[in-house]
């Protein structure tokens, strides 16, 4: 397993994410310094759909309860984990529909589940749409459209890590996923495919890796006598522990799957703490 590869990509992917969620926030009338009227019908002369209002509506007071910085981070963990996770899957042929949702079957980032769209049997996917879709050439809409749908057929075997996507996540997915350079095309590119074949250590090293900035971060404040609030009790505790350890001493008790769900099909060895009230692994543990 490549740790330097996975490293980089984790540590760049935060910064990344949390800029482009950003971003889609600002085309949203949200930015750090300001925020539009919840209740407008439209934004910098777009008019809003009906589910675009309802989840603008969401963010703002999810925004106004946690802050602007909090919501920002925790949705672009939101699509680290899902993509991690969407990635884990597809190289070892967990995803149900056995259509690659990344990359061709060379490994080439040529999305399979756009290839394969018309013939596609997902729970929620509307035909129609599709045809529209791709008919209008509009490729990347189409792609941001087949992940959502994804996302949430997959809810029915992993709720914890895919809840249905008609939140202010949704509204917030990335644009331009299919560029050179986007985040899907870099894990791609620096992560070796057999790297996530190695039982699900990835998983737990791209998580402690993902926030190990903030890690840093938190414990210089602390030297500072800053307090660790919840929202960085994550970041500041031991995340992730290799499976040499845990041959040699007994897993944790009363932990869940990194999943949260006790169905999991890909990550049937893995144990995972959660910290009470968070939806945030603390621990990661392989039996």
């Amino acid at each position: 397993m490549d740790k330097n590869a996975i490293k980089k990509f984790a540590v760049w992917a935060r910064t990344e994410l949390i800029a482009r969620v950003s971003l889609k926030g600002v085309e949203y009338g949200i930015t750090e310094g300001n925020i539009e009227d919840a209740n407008v019908d439209s934004v910098g002369g777009k008019v809003l759909t009906a589910d675009e209002k309802k989840q603008r509506q969401a963010l703002i007071a999810e925004i106004n309860d946690k802050g602007y910085k909090q919501v920002m981070e925790e949705v672009a963990y939101t699509w680290f984990n899902r993509f991690s996770a969407l990635r884990f899957m597809e190289v070892n042929g967990y995803i149900p529909s056995h259509v690659r949702v990344f990359t061709d079957e060379e490994n080439n980032f040529k999305p399979q589940i756009i290839t394969e769209a018309i013939h596609l049997d997902l729970d929620g996917l509307d035909m129609e749409k599709v045809y529209e879709l791709k008919d209008a050439e509009k490729t990347e809409e189409l792609y941001k459209y087949l992940l959502i749908v994804q996302c949430n057929a997959l809810n029915k075997i992993l709720p914890g890590m895919f809840q249905r996507l008609s939140d202010y996540t949704e509204l917030l997915l990335p644009d331009n996923l299919l560029r050179e350079g986007s985040v899907i095309q870099k894990m791609i590119e620096l992560i070796p495919e057999d790297d996530w074949k190695d039982a699900v250590q990835i998983i737990g090293w791209l998580y402690q890796y993902y926030n190990s900035e903030k890690k840093d971060d938190v414990f210089a404040a602390l030297k500072k006598n800053v307090k660790i609030t919840k929202e960085n009790i994550p970041a500041a505790t031991q995340l992730f522990t290799p499976d040499w350890i845990v041959r040699n001493k007994n897993p944790v008790e009363n932990s869940v799957c990194f999943l949260n769900s006790t169905e999991c099909v890909a990550c049937r060895n893995c144990v995972a703490l959660f910290n009470k009230g968070s939806k945030v692994p603390l621990l990661f543990v392989i039996k």
